[in-house]
């Protein structure tokens, strides 16, 4: 099975278009590492939690919404070829991240189900 690198990202509303722009830009550098696929979902209905919830998980401002996205890898080896590599590629390089970068989680999961129409 493939591998899935996922993150979850508080972006402020007023900088919505930007980070679509800023996901767009990166594609074609992450299919360059083997990257199958990438997908970005901005939070809809994204409810606050008691005890823990993706806002609490990312300290979610008020004018901000919860981004949960994912890359999908052939195997692990090859993610972690692109991030060892990617803070030293060009295409990498000043890209824009309209987010504060320090409270964006990921990790690395290896799929154990994957049911598809």
């Amino acid at each position: 099975m493939s591998y899935v690198t996922g993150f979850l990202i508080p972006v402020k509303t007023e900088n919505k278009e930007r980070y679509v722009e800023s996901a767009r830009k990166s594609w074609p550098a992450f299919q360059r590492y083997g990257c199958l696929e990438q997908v970005e979902c901005w939070g809809e209905d994204v409810p606050d939690g008691e005890h823990t919830s993706f806002p609490m998980a990312v300290k979610r401002e008020d004018d901000e919404v919860v981004v949960f996205s994912w890359l999908r890898w052939p195997d692990r080896a090859t993610a972690d070829k692109c991030f060892a590599e990617m803070m030293n590629d060009p295409d990498f390089d000043g890209m824009d991240m309209p987010f504060d970068g320090k409270r964006m989680m990921w990790g690395g999961f290896a799929p154990v189900f994957e049911g598809r129409a």
